[in-house]
This record gives C-alpha cells, structure tokens and sequence, in this order.
C-alpha cells in the first residue's frame, strides 16, 4: 500500500507539484575543528533548519520543494534566502523587521561527539503566523511536510502548524509528519500531548524509537500500533546506524542501515526522511523507501553542515558502485 499514491500525492508530484514545508531557518556557525567554543580559532557560517533540509534534499532528488518561514530583515535573513533559492528551492519568507534571524552555533568537543546551541528565542522565525502562508500554497502542494521543532517554538508557530494541517486536509493534501523533538524547546510532559495530536493528524509519521514513545505507547512498536489505529497510515521508525522500518497496518517492513564513519550526524535524520518520501513519491514501496532513506542518511553524515552532503540521484547510484553495502545484523 502507497497512501501517497491513494492520496494522489503521486500523481501531482508527476505532474510537478511540490511537497511542501514551513518552520524555523536559521544562520549556522560551525566549528571548523575538533574542540571546545572557548578555544577553536574559526566559524565557518551557512544555514540550517530540519524543515528546509528536507526541502534541500528533496530538490536535489529531483521532487519539487518549497519553504514557507521568517526571517529577520538582516543579512542573515538575507543569507537564508539566498541558501535555499540557489538550490532551487521555492521560498515563500516573511521578512520580520521587528525580530532578529535566528543562529545556531555547532561545536565538535571531541572527534566523536557534537553539540549544537541554539540562539532563537524572540527569532523572526519562532514568529511565524499562519497569515504568514500564501493562499493557494498548500492547496496545490503534492504533499505538505512538517516537523514538531515548528510546534513548540512558540503557540503563533503552532498555530501556523495547525492551519497548514487544516488546509491540507481540506484540499485532499497528505501530511507527513517528523517528530524531531528537541528538549531544549519544551519538557516531554509539555511537548508529548502537542506532538501526538500532530502525529494523530498526519498520513505519515516519522521518528526514532524514544520519540514515538513520548507521543503514546510503552514503546516504538506500541506507539506505532496506537497510531496505526487511527487515521495514520505508515510509521516509520528511525534507527540511526541501524537502519529503519516501516510499519502499516498490515505489515513491517525493515531495512538495516550501512557501515560508515561518520563526520556529522546533525541533518541525517532530514536526509532520511527526504530520500524516503522521494521514494514514496516516485510508487516506490515501503523496501525501495527505506533503502533509498538509509542511504541518504548515511551520505550525510560524510561531510560537516546540515545539508550540504544531501545527495543527488547521481550520487546514490555512485555510492553503491563504491561499495556502500547494508550492515547486516
């Protein structure tokens, strides 16, 4: 079974529609050696953000994307801007001259770890609005993708949230819907009840393992069967290194991760999700999906920046010439 191609998703995606996004983009500051913020020598600067992440590697997978956000009437807004559209994507950003452009600032302490600050609070972004959506955006998407960063970063951005939702059903749309907690934004007692009437609302719903237990259940599995109960069609559970599956209603369907060393995990989980909504999009099955979606993760992970490694077809097929094999466990 392929929701999206019930949907119809499939077919507007055929026919160049976009999927599209809204959220927080924000200016990056990244460490460009291994070390604490009170001793590296340099910042390299660029941008991040998990929605338009998701919104880069779809464009760069050949599937039409936009980006609905705000950004502060600055040069970093102005960057944000500039990042995207140069990879083609469509961005739809209110310039709010009242809020500064979000930063987030990402060290390496050791070779082996990495610990990212967020500076957003009163940020343009976390003012977005749902007047802040253009008319007829969403009504004419393929597929409407949004994360849980949007929900609780502040009640304006939840609304705005709910609104794309609303709109979406209503125009026929399907949701996908990525959990992406952050605790740094809201205690799991707060940010439970939000997160799982999102995924209760979404067609699709991604997550790793401790995520889809906060949104209900004793665990992913559980959580998975609660939401499969619903209205929710497909759950796919994010495993990291050791791959990911996928649940629908009468079946599961796994598939194991790949051997790499990785550089920078931060942005694998967007590139996930990216390659398997592609995959989805194309009438892919679940299998083809997940494959698809490991190996983008993986190839992300290979270089630094959020989204910079996100790959194109061409590199995918390369990767697997190269030898990328599946780690069987």
């Amino acid at each position: 079974m392929n929701v999206l191609a019930e949907r119809g998703a499939v077919e507007r995606a055929a026919a160049g529609r976009p999927v599209v996004t809204l959220g927080e983009t924000m200016a990056l500051a990244r460490a460009t050696e291994t070390g604490s913020l009170r001793h590296v020598g340099s910042l390299a600067l660029g941008v991040g953000g998990a929605e338009s992440n998701v919104a880069i590697a779809l464009q760069r997978l050949g599937v039409p994307a936009a980006w609905a956000g705000r950004v502060g009437d600055d040069s970093l807004g102005q960057r944000v801007v500039r990042e995207l559209r140069a990879e083609g994507v469509d961005v739809r950003a209110a310039v709010d001259a009242g809020a500064p452009t979000g930063l987030m600032i990402k060290e390496r302490p050791t070779a082996a770890t990495t610990a990212v600050h967020y500076y957003r609070s009163g940020s343009a972004g976390s003012r977005l609005h749902p007047d802040d959506l253009p008319q007829g955006w969403i009504e004419d998407a393929a597929l409407l993708h949004v994360t849980g960063i949007t929900a609780l970063i502040s009640p304006t951005a939840r609304d705005a949230l709910h609104a794309a939702i609303r709109r979406a059903r209503a125009a026929g749309v399907p949701v996908s819907f990525d959990i992406n907690y952050r605790s740094a934004l809201a205690e799991p007692s707060v940010a439970a009840p939000v997160l799982r009437e999102l995924a209760e609302a979404a067609d699709v719903v991604f997550g790793g393992e401790d995520e889809l237990e906060l949104v209900g259940g004793a665990d992913a599995d559980a959580a998975a069967t609660a939401l499969l109960a619903g209205d929710v069609a497909e759950v796919v559970v994010k495993r990291g290194a050791a791959g990911a599956t996928t649940r629908v209603v009468a079946d599961t369907i796994a598939a194991p991760g790949f051997r790499i060393d990785p550089v920078d995990t931060v942005g694998a989980g967007d590139a996930f999700v990216a390659g398997y909504l592609s995959a989805r999009l194309a009438g892919g099955d679940p299998a083809t999906a997940l494959h698809r979606g490991n190996t983008c993760g993986a190839i992300a992970c290979l270089t630094p920046g959020d989204w910079e490694a996100a790959p194109t077809l061409r590199d995918l097929e390369r990767f697997h010439r190269s030898g990328g094999d599946p780690v069987l466990r």
